[in-house]
């Protein structure tokens, strides 16, 4: 069966990217939300081309930029980014750290597809694992070593993610993504709301979250708007 990037048989689909850290800062505020109102959430990846749109570089020891072919616009939009995420990662205890360099998290998402397989304990505890990690610059995500490692350390059977990883896992990833923005998903963190909204619709970032989750259980009263003062005041 073709992947269909609209549907689901979960209410509420959301496309995240590993090394994008507004997806990483929306995740914990829409599971939170997702428990709150019984919703089971239909995780998938979203794998960004960064460079194609903010540049690339690479930074060596104490943050000195060593390589760069950013203007400085995208420079200027890159630090706000990373300033701005920071500010949210820290009222939920995290740490957040600028990378190093543009990640290819492709190989990372095949390890997502394949914990998905194996049931929603093992995801959320790999998602749980990788994230947090990666965000304090202590995982190598384009390792499959590495991948693999955190794959078993979250309950994962990986007999035969290796082989999976290079061949049918990779072929799937790619297929997905070449979907999801031919869809015209183009950002994360996304959500998509199969049951309520006609195909083409969708939410790009977590200040939509109360409207989503007010949609979700049923759009009774006033369309909240797109932001609140904190995560406990969420509907």
């Amino acid at each position: 069966m073709a992947f269909d990037p609209w549907t689901s048989h979960r209410p509420l689909i959301v496309y995240i990217d590993i090394k994008s850290p507004y997806a990483f800062v929306a995740r914990d505020p829409t599971r939170a939300l997702a428990a709150r109102h019984g919703i089971d959430i239909d995780w998938r990846p979203l794998t960004l081309d960064i460079p194609s749109y903010l540049g690339s570089a690479r930074t060596g020891a104490g943050g000195k930029v060593i390589a760069s072919n950013r203007s400085a616009s995208q420079w200027d939009a890159v630090r706000y980014a990373y300033r701005d995420a920071r500010r949210y990662a820290a009222l939920g205890g995290h740490t957040l750290r600028g990378t190093t360099k543009i990640w290819d998290s492709s190989l990372a998402h095949i390890g997502l597809l394949w914990a998905k397989q194996q049931g929603d304990g093992v995801l959320e505890a790999y998602l749980e694992r990788v994230y947090p990690q990666f965000w304090r610059r202590e995982l190598d995500i384009e390792a499959v070593g590495v991948i693999e490692r955190e794959l078993i350390a979250a309950g994962a059977d990986v007999e035969g993610f290796r082989a999976y990883s290079e061949a049918e896992g990779r072929e799937h990833h790619d297929r997905m993504q070449a979907a999801i923005f031919d869809a015209g998903i183009f950002g994360v963190p996304a959500y998509v709301l199969p049951s309520c909204l006609e195909a083409g619709d969708w939410f790009f970032g977590r200040e939509h979250l109360p409207r989503v989750f007010w949609l979700l259980t049923g759009g009774e009263g006033p369309a909240p708007d797109v932001a609140f003062p904190c995560e406990a005041d969420a509907p």
